[in-house]
Formats: C-alpha cells, structure tokens, sequence
C-alpha cells in the first residue's frame, strides 16, 4: 500500500471520505485574480490584504511538497421550511474546532510515518477553494462555492501541508455550464455573470451582511429571516439536490439552533450566550451582532416583540433599537 493510499485509508476510518491531493507550489495565476477584486472594491475587513500570503504556502512550511484537501460535509437535513433560521453550517459545534481535531490526528499519522506535517486549518488565508478544485475534491461554482459530487457543496475544508511527495490528484473541470440558478435566486445579485469568483461581489452577500459590525439601514428589510449566514445560493443549486448528508456526530445541529427563539436572542445575556452559541460558528461574531439580527428580523417580520431590548445597556444594541424604529415607523 502507497503512503497516499495509507493516508486516504486512515481518513475513512475516521468517516472523512473525500481526500485530494495537489502539489504544494505558489498560486501565481491567482494574483491578477486578486487584483482585481482589490481595485473594484471587493474585499472586505475579513480577507488578508497581503496577496503573497494567500498565494505563498511556502510561508506555511517552506519545505512543504503536497498539500491534502479534505471535506468535511456538514448537512444533516435538506428542510429549508423555517422562515427565520441560521445558516445550515452553524447549527452544530464550531468547525474550526472539530475539523482542527479530526486533522491534528491525520497530521500525527504523517508524522508517525516519518513525515512533517502541519494542519493550516484557520490559520492561513490560503484560497482553499481553489487547492481543493486543483486536489480533484470539487469544483467551483458560479456562487463560488467548492461544489462536491457527494455533498454537494455543503462541506467545510481542510487542509494539511507535507514534505511527503504525494501524486497529485487530477483537477475537476467546472460543472455549471449555462446554469444561472444561483445568480438568479441571489437576493441582493452579488453573483454576477462573467469570470467566476472575479465579478462576485461578497461586500453585498447576506451572509456577510448579518456577520458585519455595522450596516445601513437598508439592509433591514433584506435580511428576511436570516440570523447568520445565508444559503440561497445553496438551496437552489442543482448540484445539491442529490446528495448525501453528513455522518460526523460534532457537527450534528443543535435543538435551539433548529428551532429559533428570537425573544431569547433578543434578551440573551453573557451566560447564555456561553451556554448555546459561543461554540457554534457563528459564536466567534459575539452575542451583539446575534441580538442585533434577532431584532431586524423580529420588526421586520412584523413580530414587533422587541421589549427586552428597551433595557438593554449596550449602546451598539440602544442605536439599532432607535434606528428600527425610526425605520419602521414604530
């Protein structure tokens, strides 16, 4: 058995079934990519300014010589039904710790094989999208998702650094063709035709939207339900329709993640918000922006049950309570 069969074989004792390789070298192509987003405005405060450090994985490991991508799939159920939710990726435990576990224990299988190995998962600003579209384990879409055969694009990355020489897996060609579902359905069209990923304007998308610090009061009547995170994109795409869900307990959604309370967001104090969302993926934002979201959507919706903010001390949540109202003529 071949070390890349050795290292796929351990991946699936562990349930992680979708592994590519690809050869660790500098992403030159990507830098006009890059540059252009940056002179049309479309980075944003959570992207890395420097260019070299999202196309340089020397910078990581500078003897590094195959990079492995591997999905994790996240998806327990395809129920869109509810009108006010949270976005399907962070109803179960944080990503960033359980793909960091499953990766720590594959980076030590390298090691123990003699090999250096390093897990950069969330500390890098490498595009990952495209190392897993190189790696054969998706492509990407027109929304600019990693788009996956098995689960669709609902899947988070990972990815480990190695000197082992490894055969590198072959790319998967884009699948989308005249397909415009997703920029169709996009609320705010920040898909736009053209060049994937360059004329995709994530400043406008709602997912960044209901994850920013502060917003105009024009968005108050585009977030229509969404708490974090957005999966219209998603919901719609034929590519994942058919797909199979995922099978990692950690990820598994929590009860009060399906089943929103927006009076308990809207009143939620510093224990509860340790107790029910600090650990999901949305909790690294802070209760803030949860509480600010919960009440855009609760006046919006024509719930107008908002008194628990009335007492709310935070002069963050007293602006948005006066500029909703004001809004909304209450």
């Amino acid at each position: 058995m071949s070390n890349k069969e050795k290292i796929i074989e351990f991946c699936k004792t562990n349930g992680l079934d979708v592994i590519g390789f690809s050869e660790c070298r500098i992403y030159h192509e990507l830098s006009p990519y890059f540059s252009e987003r940056k002179k049309r405005g479309f980075v944003n405060e959570f992207e890395e300014k420097d260019v070299d450090k999202r196309i340089n994985p020397f910078l990581y490991m500078p003897e590094g010589k195959t990079i492995i991508t591997i999905a994790f799939p996240y998806l327990y159920d395809l129920d869109f039904s509810n009108n006010v939710s949270f976005s399907k990726y962070t109803l179960g435990r944080d990503y960033h710790i359980v793909t960091t576990d499953y990766m720590d224990k594959i980076c030590k299988f390298i090691r123990d094989m003699g090999f250096r190995a390093i897990n950069i998962v969330d500390s890098n600003a490498l595009p990952e999208r495209y190392i897993a579209e190189l790696a054969g384990v998706g492509f990407i879409g027109k929304n600019n998702t990693l788009i996956t055969q098995k689960y669709g694009s609902y899947v988070f990355l990972g990815e480990i650094i190695t000197d082992m020489i490894i055969e590198p897996d072959i790319p998967i060609d884009q699948k989308c063709g005249d397909c415009e579902v997703c920029l169709n359905a996009c609320p705010t069209k920040a898909i736009l035709p053209g060049k994937v990923g360059v004329n995709n304007n994530s400043n406008i998308c709602l997912s960044y939207i209901t994850q920013k610090k502060n917003i105009d009061d024009y968005w108050f009547e585009k977030l229509n339900g969404r708490l974090f995170g957005c999966d219209t994109c998603q919901k719609v795409c034929p590519f994942n329709k058919e797909i199979e869900l995922s099978s990692i307990e950690e990820l598994k959604p929590y009860e009060h993640m399906e089943r929103v309370k927006l009076n308990e967001i809207i009143a939620i104090d510093n224990k509860l918000f340790k107790e029910k969302f600090l650990l999901t993926s949305c909790g690294w934002r802070g209760k803030n922006i949860l509480k600010r979201n919960a009440m855009i959507n609760t006046i919006s919706m024509g719930k107008h049950d908002i008194s628990a903010t009335q007492t709310d001390t935070s002069p963050y949540i007293r602006d948005y309570y006066y500029r909703l109202l004001k809004y909304f003529k209450l």
